[in-house]
């Protein structure tokens, strides 16, 4: 009996974010349904898109624009999840308790309800990346969410440099791994580091891809935010990466546009089959990668 799931059609989205929440999850939106009609069964948004990055900053009145995890954001998606048919990753900045606020990703079934809350378990705290002021680290561990299109994995932003996130993701059955990101260059830095930084991002994403066999996308923000003088260039550049690391949609680095790309679970099948690092995998020595480093 062929086990082997069906083909399906993945829509991601990288848009500019302005300073009106209202008018990003608009556009958010009917981005959604352009990707709907032309033939996305599954898409991702950009991480934190209904505002502009605000973790350049920290300013305790920025609380105010987080939400519950059943706030104004996910029912604007859970609507266009029924109204298309689609399968939808959202992300947004949860307030969970008074004091108490988390990056999370949530994934929508095609009838709108919430099928899995990822919350982002990396923070990072770097020059305009000051997220470790606004977000706890997630707790509720690596997760593969079951939906009516595929088995979904979400992990956030800084969590793409982790091989250990990915992997567990993998090992939880996903079929398809999305990374909603925002980031971007220092535009002092750009000149000398752009390049190799926006390399090594996609490297590495690239290398989740090949080291546990399966498709990985990562969904990025475009354009300036900040002042002039400073701030960041969202630096776009979003992709999907089948289970071999071969990048099969790739968008630029400064322009609007969604990706349609279809993601056929043979090609899994099939590349897990010749390049058998799951099974290889030697378990019984791997007891020391809890610890944070190994001193002699």
């Amino acid at each position: 009996m062929n086990s082997v799931k069906k083909a399906f059609t993945v829509g991601l989205v990288q848009m500019r974010c302005s300073t009106d929440p209202d008018d990003n999850l608009r556009r958010a939106c009917d981005a959604l349904r352009a990707a709907a009609g032309r033939g996305a069964q599954l898409a991702c948004l950009p991480e934190l898109f209904r505002t502009q990055y605000f973790c350049q900053v920290e300013d305790a009145s920025l609380f105010d624009l987080a939400e519950p995890v059943n706030g104004p954001t996910t029912e604007a998606l859970s609507a266009v999840a029924r109204e298309t048919n689609m399968v939808i990753v959202g992300s947004i900045f949860e307030r969970r308790a008074p004091g108490l606020y988390h990056n999370t990703a949530v994934v929508l079934d095609r009838d709108g309800s919430v099928r899995g809350v990822y919350r982002k378990m990396h923070i990072p705290d770097d020059p305009l990346y000051y997220e470790k002021y606004y977000f706890t680290p997630g707790d509720l561990g690596f997760q593969a969410i079951e939906t009516s299109v595929a088995r979904v994995g979400t992990l956030v932003c800084w969590d793409q440099w982790y091989p250990e996130a990915a992997r567990l993701t993998a090992l939880r059955g996903a079929d398809v791994l999305f990374y909603p990101t925002a980031i971007g260059w220092h535009p002092a830095e750009k000149a000398q580091f752009g390049e190799a930084q926006a390399s090594a991002w996609e490297t590495v994403q690239r290398a989740h891809a090949i080291n546990n066999g399966l498709f990985v996308a990562a969904v990025n923000r475009i354009g300036h935010e900040g002042p002039a003088n400073g701030g960041l260039d969202f630096w776009g550049g979003s992709f999907l990466a089948d289970p071999f690391g071969r990048i099969l949609a790739k968008a630029s680095h400064d322009q609007e546009e969604t990706l349609i790309v279809t993601c056929d679970p043979r090609v899994q099948e099939e590349t897990r089959r010749n390049w058998p690092f799951l099974r290889d995998r030697r378990i019984d020595a791997y007891g020391a990668i809890t610890q944070r480093f190994i001193d002699g």
